[in-house]
């Protein structure tokens, strides 16, 4: 439609005489026989507490600003409703106590006020609405015609989200469940690994424990399944130090997928920031949800694995004019959402139709309510943030100095947990590694992408190689930064899995839906010589080869290695590089790979290169390598060599190579241990080799070493404990085709 069309088509809608368009403010009556008590502005959401004068109920509280009435809504078993309206007003805040509202209660709001989308006014009080704070959600969301504010479908779709819909979309929405909280905690030990000694595994709740043979069935799936002991056994197998786990908030499924018969498996939709998912629960979803979290936190405590969740507050599960309203939209549209100077459109930068507008006070508090939230009464320890530049935008630009980050920064709570930045976002300067503030870690693409580049023999030279290895101190290297700063990752969940990354040079999304059109076509990748499965079994030891260089590569870089789940025992999604709307076969883990023995070697090696690091401080150093001499033999802490046998000069730096070596020395680790005595360690070469024949290797002599021990050779199948090779310093070695190997200096 023309601007003009349009511009008619929204005048015909502003003139039409009907109650469910522009200017119309609605009030429920209630309903008698439910008392309500003034209550508290504070704490918000729901929380179920006994009074003064010993009268158990829960007090509710609602912020939003711009409304013109709020309806409680309470709902029996049978899904009968029953409203009502919480007339105390304090600071833009609706609240009220209810006696006898005990923990199990459903229940939503309904909030009235002018329907104007030309200047953001989105009220409807017949659609049902998800209290923010709700602490659990009983119920999952559809998206049928009667969950959307404007009627989805007007004849005039480009003008339809200025007619209201008046249908009731409470027998079609989940409700918020008054949760009691009780747990003090005071039986959990935080694991509080520091961070250079971590190593991530990025897992799915579900994928990971569906197909698990060691768990019940009736607990695949689940967070309890994620807290039984078989779980847990291979997490403290492989040695990781803390899982990241997909979103578990509460979230929605997209109208797009519903329609074509898929789910949002991943889970970045989120629509409850209190609340797991509870899809997610074996135990129920009355409240029960909470407690089997918080079980599965404990469990994975015991076993000195730290909880990191990835959090989704750049946007909710209402997307754009076009979406649903499940809770934020219909409380205050234009509290909650960055708008467009045509206040009826959002400003989208995250690719999913809304924006939170986190400059907002109120908006800022409910993210940083609900991230103490997690943290005090969940027990986790740390947050990956989906899309971390939209939240650091201050009204338009990424601020450094933004209220968000300001917040965290001095919050007594949040700036003691572990924090990674996903440190970029869909807008206009949104890509931002390397600038977030020292408290802050970060994923770091540049890493990934050097690597991935370097395995397939891509890389113009070395340059980006060296950083990438060392710490990427051209990033980090400022305002006290760490090298632990960088989250160094080949894979994610967004992408090829490992196996995939050595298998395919091309998406195969088909049965996504969406013509191959979704997902990334940078990906980077290198088949091998065929594209898929094959019966070659050159090409397929040739692969298992690319997986272990890439695993050894990762696990011997400086800096924050993140696995994840399932790269350790040769995992596919058959080419699918976003597999976000996969729940099956295709995401979960295959756990019958461990029965075969290259995916036990790949699993074995992956454990022995985690507890090397845990052994050795100079694999995971706290401080940035100086390059200098610290004593007269001219021994520095790190030292780059050619196949020559010679030490780096800049010009090799920019000459094309296949071949790099790294030297680490562990005479010259910076800091002291717990005792105040300076930290030593062995020091090791590490050898990558990427060219497709094998090549000559001087290994350096005197002050470096006077004899090496092979640690690691990832041209053989099999490591064993370690190949136990003694090579003489200064002799010429061959390095394999494509390998790593790992060398401990040994005089």
């Amino acid at each position: 439609m023309s601007s003009a069309a349009e511009e008619k088509a929204v005048a015909e809608v502003r003139a039409t005489p009907d109650t469910a368009l522009n200017g119309v403010s609605h009030k429920s009556p209630g309903v008698p026989g439910v008392p309500v008590r003034p209550g508290a502005p504070t704490p918000l959401g729901a929380r179920f507490r006994v009074g003064p004068d010993g009268v158990a109920g829960t007090n509710f509280a609602l912020w939003a600003g711009g409304a013109e009435a709020v309806d409680l809504c309470l709902f029996d078993e049978d899904g009968r409703e029953t409203r009502a309206p919480l007339t105390e007003l304090t600071h833009e805040i609706w609240h009220g106590f209810v006696p006898g509202v005990m923990p199990g209660q459903r229940y939503g709001f309904r909030v009235h006020g002018r329907w104007d989308p030309w200047t953001g006014g989105r009220w409807n009080p017949a659609k049902l609405l998800l209290d923010p704070y709700a602490r659990a959600v009983d119920g999952e969301f559809g998206l049928p015609p009667e969950v959307y504010g404007h009627v989805r479908d007007w004849p005039q779709q480009q003008v339809a989200d200025t007619v209201r819909d008046e249908r009731d979309s409470a027998p079609y929405v989940p409700k918020g469940v008054v949760v009691h909280d009780d747990d003090d905690w005071s039986d959990d030990r935080r694991p509080k690994t520091p961070w250079a000694d971590s190593v991530i595994y990025e897992l799915h709740v579900k994928g990971f424990t569906r197909l698990h043979p060691g768990i019940p069935q009736e607990l695949r799936g689940t967070y309890a399944g994620l807290a039984h002991p078989a779980a847990v056994e291979h997490l403290v197998k492989l040695g990781v130090t803390a899982v990241e786990l997909l979103p578990v908030h509460q979230f929605a499924h997209e109208d797009h997928l519903l329609r074509r018969g898929l789910k949002n498996y991943w889970g970045y939709n989120s629509i409850g920031y209190f609340a797991p998912h509870a899809g997610y629960a074996s135990s129920g979803t009355t409240g029960q949800q909470v407690g089997e979290f918080k079980r599965m936190v404990r469990a994975l405590h015991a076993a000195g694995i730290e909880v990191i969740l990835d959090v989704v507050y750049n946007h909710t599960a209402e997307a754009g004019e076009l979406g649903p309203t499940l809770s934020l939209k219909g409380i205050d549209n234009r509290g909650y959402y960055r708008l467009q100077s045509d206040a009826r459109r959002y400003t989208d930068y995250t690719g999913c139709g809304n924006t939170l507008h986190v400059v907002q006070p109120h908006v800022l508090r409910l993210i940083t309510d609900s991230l103490r939230y997690w943290v005090t009464e969940m027990g986790v320890d740390g947050f990956r943030f989906d899309l971390a530049a939209a939240l650091a935008r201050s009204m338009h630009d990424v601020d450094m100095l933004s209220p968000f980050l300001a917040v965290i920064a001095q919050d007594p709570v949040l700036r003691r947990v572990k924090l990674i930045a996903e440190p970029w976002d869909v807008g206009s300067g949104g890509y931002q590694v390397g600038s977030f503030p020292p408290l802050w870690t970060e994923w770091n693409d540049r890493y990934r992408n050097a690597v991935r580049d370097f395995w397939r023999h891509a890389l113009p030279d070395v340059r980006e190689m060296g950083y990438r290895l060392s710490g990427s101190s051209d990033l980090y290297a400022w305002g006290g930064r760490r090298p632990y700063a960088s989250v160094n990752f080949v894979t994610a969940h967004d992408g090829f899995t490992l196996r995939d990354l050595v298998s395919y040079e091309r998406k195969h999304n088909e049965a996504n839906g969406e013509g191959n059109r979704d997902g990334t076509d940078d990906n980077r990748a290198w088949n091998c010589g065929a594209e898929g499965e094959t019966d070659d079994e050159r090409v397929r030891s040739l692969r298992r080869r690319q997986l272990r260089n890439l695993l050894t590569t990762l696990l011997l870089s400086t800096g924050v290695p993140m696995l994840v789940a399932g790269d350790e025992l040769g995992r596919t999604q058959g080419g699918n590089n976003n597999a976000y709307c996969q729940d099956d076969e295709t995401s979960w883990l295959d756990w019958s790979l461990l029965q075969e023995p290259g995916w036990q070697g790949l699993f074995a090696l992956t454990s022995r290169l985690i507890s090397l690091r845990h052994r050795h401080p100079v694999l995971r150093r706290r401080a940035f390598f100086s390059g200098r001499a610290h004593s007269a033999d001219g021994l520095r802490d790190l030292a780059w060599f050619t196949a020559r046998g010679t030490e780096m000069t800049e010009g090799d730096w920019y000459a094309p190579a296949a071949t790099l070596g790294m030297y680490l020395s562990g005479r010259d680790i910076p800091g002291r241990d717990e005792q105040g005595a300076p930290i030593t360690d062995d020091s090791f070469l590490t050898v990558l080799h990427a060219g497709d024949r094998p090549a000559a290797f001087v290994l350096p002599g005197p002050p470096w070493a006077e004899r090496y021990e092979v640690v690691v050779d990832t041209s053989r199948e099999e490591q064993g404990e370690a190949p136990g090779v003694i090579h003489r310093a200064g002799v010429e070695v061959t390095v394999p085709a494509r390998a790593v190997l790992l060398l401990r200096v040994i005089g």
